[in-house]
């Protein structure tokens, strides 16, 4: 008799041999693009001196992963996907290359940094939403939650050691090695996927690729459960853009320098223990009660944030913060995996991550605007609150999604 286990499960990587393969290549990936975004700014602000030109080659490099993730939809619904993976990670490959043949020269160029950051950030875009639409097909939609915690886990402890990795290449080598590694980096990810089966997308009518991302849209519109779901979504992203506000609040806790490396630390640690306790999440009975409720705690820890009297404090409600937004997202993931048919796995996945990448954005003005208009723990308690009471209105409106009994595997298959 096999017993659920509180603590994630790791049985995938050794029964399915093509999602080991992935975990080892996103393993890598994330490294290699970690390093990337180290030293893009790096480099700018070496030549330019300018903070303003640092911050574009940001919007450039989230530019590109936007319209990539909304054109890497339609490409997966479209065209085989283990080719279009390969295709997308090698190409990024070859713009890390050109930015390492560009950094060795007596004199970079700038504009040539800006547009490979956002070719890196389109075609690495196009091969994160093939991967995701692929991944029912790697290990079975009833593994879905198993493999979201797995995915998080890798990402959390990729971008933990991969700003490590690039400060100590760009102090010894400069920026051409940290672009060298990284290239290389693509090129050991691609040998190993390499080993993925054959993944053919479902068949479905030629259609033009704006009329494609349409239908994708008109799907979350004519399933309330996913659209809702996605809501709330929408809803967490923004309230992660709480990190802004970080360095003006600094001195409400007389915190050094050193401290406040602490509190950008914390939300990825909860994060990390959420995934890492995700165990019985599969066999939640009520996922849509799990979403809605996991919402809402976190909004509450990030309301509690600022209010907290001392530092220790306000670092437990940002790692509680992060620990429900974890939940949060691995059902949430699971969710739209299993309600979403397979010929439009590509265009929702496309959608519900860009939508996370312009959610942070959004929320990081907002947030950052209520910081200039209030003293920042007042903006921050207040965002945090203000987004716990929508959060218990969305529990009562949503009723649909909180009485919602899912007949998918995983989510309601029971320990034996």
């Amino acid at each position: 008799m096999n017993k659920s286990s509180h603590f994630i499960d790791l049985s995938l990587l050794k029964t399915h041999p093509a999602f080991r393969a992935v975990f080892i290549a996103r393993f890598i990936s994330i490294v290699a693009l970690g390093m990337l975004a180290v030293a893009v700014p790096v480099q700018i602000q070496h030549m330019t001196h300018s903070p303003l030109l640092v911050g574009l080659a940001v919007t450039l490099a989230a530019a590109g992963m936007f319209i990539g993730l909304l054109t890497g939809g339609v490409l997966a619904d479209r065209y085989e996907r283990k080719k279009l993976i390969l295709f997308a990670r090698s190409t990024c490959g070859l713009g890390f290359i050109a930015l390492a043949i560009n950094a060795a020269l007596p004199e970079p160029s700038l504009i040539a940094v800006y547009l490979l950051g956002f070719w890196d950030g389109f075609f690495g875009a196009i091969g994160v939403t093939a991967l995701l639409a692929a991944t029912p097909a790697l290990v079975g939609r009833e593994n879905i939650m198993q493999a979201g915690a797995i995915t998080m886990l890798t990402v959390r402890f990729g971008s933990i050691l991969s700003p490590a990795i690039a400060g100590l290449v760009i102090a010894h080598g400069g920026v051409t090695w940290n672009y060298a590694l990284a290239a290389f980096g693509t090129l050991l990810t691609v040998l190993t996927l390499l080993k993925l089966p054959t993944l053919p997308p479902p068949p479905q009518p030629r259609e033009h690729p704006l009329k494609s991302l349409a239908a994708g849209v008109q799907f979350l519109f004519a399933s309330p459960i996913v659209g809702m779901v996605a809501l709330i979504g929408a809803l967490v992203t923004l309230a992660s853009a709480v990190r802004v506000l970080y360095p003006s609040l600094a001195p409400h806790w007389s915190v050094s320098a050193d401290q406040l490396g602490l509190m950008y630390a914390a939300v990825p640690l909860g994060a990390a223990i959420g995934a890492f306790t995700s165990g019985k999440l599969k066999h939640a009975a009520r996922p849509g009660q799990l979403v809605l409720g996991s919402a809402i705690a976190a909004f509450v820890a990030l309301g509690l944030f600022s209010l907290m009297p001392n530092l220790p404090l306000a670092l437990a409600c940002l790692v509680a913060f992060g620990y429900f937004g974890a939940i949060n997202s691995l059902v949430q993931y699971a969710m739209i995996q299993a309600l979403t048919p397979d010929h439009l796995l590509g265009r929702i996945n496309g959608l519900w991550t860009a939508q996370n990448v312009t959610g942070d954005a959004i929320g990081a003005a907002v947030i950052g605007a209520m910081g200039s208009w209030l003293l920042p723990p007042q903006a921050a308690a207040v965002f945090g609150f203000t987004a716990a009471l929508l959060g218990i209105v969305m529990w009562w409106v949503m009723g649909r999604l909180r009485r919602y009994h899912p007949p998918a595997p995983e989510l309601t298959e029971q320990a034996s």
